[in-house]
């Protein structure tokens, strides 16, 4: 089998999404150029996994199998390739604009490779490689040939010189080889490495959001991830090491009950702005250690009081984050939530307030097949998984090695990139 296809034997497409709240698996048919259509789910809770990171090989990798085995008992098929998100690592964004002569001959394969090969000299690029970061994805945002910006593909074009933007994505590569660890363990191979938020906006978002300018909020439940797209490309991602599990966590605390009892009350009971029945309406919320007979009674308002200053938090975080990357206006006035903590009561209205643009609740819409429970904000990410294997996207990952430093290592997994892409 070609290298790096994202297909299994039996022509099918997968994607793992490995998360801190959930391990949830996608199996689908994807004929050329068609949507991808599900044929098998299969979901399990996540406990080895916090802040996006594994913690527990042992426990993730028995939910990754758990997930995956009930998806293909569903699709009575076996996989062996999978599409896999990340969100922990702390992936960063680096931006690389390089140009090359190419003397007025047409644009080809190895002008674009002499372009990227001049990449290592920008500042930081070469440096995050060599200390412990990991090559995630290389992408260009544009080129421009003697000044004349706006060309989505120079190939054959010609002209004295060739400019290309290069979006680097970059995570620690402890993490990214924990993560293939745990999933390979499962007898699983890894054929393609997605960052979450690209993943979301690549199954939630519609081309004119993409072209425009566009923020993608994913509110998992230990990290909260970001990605800004531009002219259809991913243009920025970053991390916020918060999730809708700190919010659980601070309902556990401040009303003195059992996890499992927090995420229910927040579920059913929860919202993110103040309504003013909630001040009328009391719940029951039991003790931790006492039975349920002893339940406590407290006040919707009550509950609400401690979810909205985390949420709060986490969107000025965001905001925060936006802006001292300088992608805040370059964006625009249009995000998009998804993730799980994005479906509770008023999220959309806080996040309005707290990052004044235009807010909306984004669905997998590129996916056919999937049942209304599984049609929702918090499976955007393992929906786009299988978007990206099914545009031919996904490049295989190789596994973190200690690195080198040597710019030839890196320009080399460039180069191979390229050749894939282009």
């Amino acid at each position: 089998m070609k290298r790096g296809t994202t297909r299994n034997r039996n022509g099918l497409i997968a994607a793992l999404n490995v998360g801190s709240s959930k391990v949830c698996c996608f199996i689908a048919k994807a004929a050329d150029g068609a949507q991808p259509r599900v044929i098998g789910i299969g979901q399990q809770a996540s406990h080895g996994v916090k802040a996006g990171a594994v913690i527990d090989m042992e426990t993730t990798e028995a939910a990754i199998l758990n997930a995956v085995h009930a998806a293909e008992q569903m699709a009575e098929e076996r996989i062996e390739r999978v599409v896999v998100n990340l969100s922990g690592g702390y992936p960063e964004s680096s931006s690389v604009g390089v140009e090359v002569a190419i003397d007025g001959h047409e644009v080809g394969d190895s002008d674009l490779d002499r372009a990227v090969a001049r990449s290592h000299d920008f500042d930081g690029t070469k440096g995050q490689v060599a200390n412990g970061r990991q090559l995630i994805h290389a992408i260009p945002t544009s080129y421009s040939i003697d000044g004349s910006r706006g060309i989505r593909d120079p190939r054959g074009m010609c002209g004295e010189r060739l400019a290309v933007s290069m979006h680097f994505i970059t995570a620690a590569a402890g993490a990214v080889r924990n993560l293939l660890n745990c999933v390979e363990r499962c007898h699983l191979d890894v054929v393609g490495l997605v960052v979450s938020p690209y993943a979301s906006g690549l199954s939630s978002l519609v081309d004119d959001e993409t072209e425009l300018g566009v923020t993608m909020i994913d509110m998992g439940g230990g990290t909260t991830t970001m990605a800004v797209f531009l002219e259809g490309k991913v243009i920025f991602t970053d991390v916020v090491p918060v999730g809708g599990i700190h919010v659980t966590n601070d309902i556990a605390r401040g009303l003195a009950t059992p996890v499992t009892h927090a995420e229910r009350l927040k579920a059913l009971y929860g919202h993110a702005t103040a309504v003013s029945a909630d001040e009328r309406e009391t719940i029951e919320v039991p003790q931790v250690g006492e039975e349920d007979s002893s339940a406590q009674q407290v006040s919707r308002a009550t509950l609400d009081q401690i979810i909205r200053p985390r949420l709060e938090e986490t969107f000025e975080l965001v905001r925060a984050r936006l802006e001292a990357s300088g992608f805040d206006k370059i964006a625009g006035h249009r995000v998009v939530l998804t993730g799980g903590a994005s479906q509770l009561t008023g999220v959309r209205e806080l996040a309005t307030k707290v990052l004044d643009k235009q807010v909306r609740l984004g669905r997998p819409t590129r996916i056919l097949g999937l049942a209304e429970a599984t049609a929702g904000p918090a499976y955007a990410t393992c929906a786009g998984l299988l978007t990206y294997a099914a545009t031919a996207e996904a490049a295989r990952p190789r596994r973190a090695e200690p690195q080198s430093g040597k710019p030839g290592d890196f320009l080399g997994r460039i180069g191979i990139w390229l050749r894939e892409h282009f």
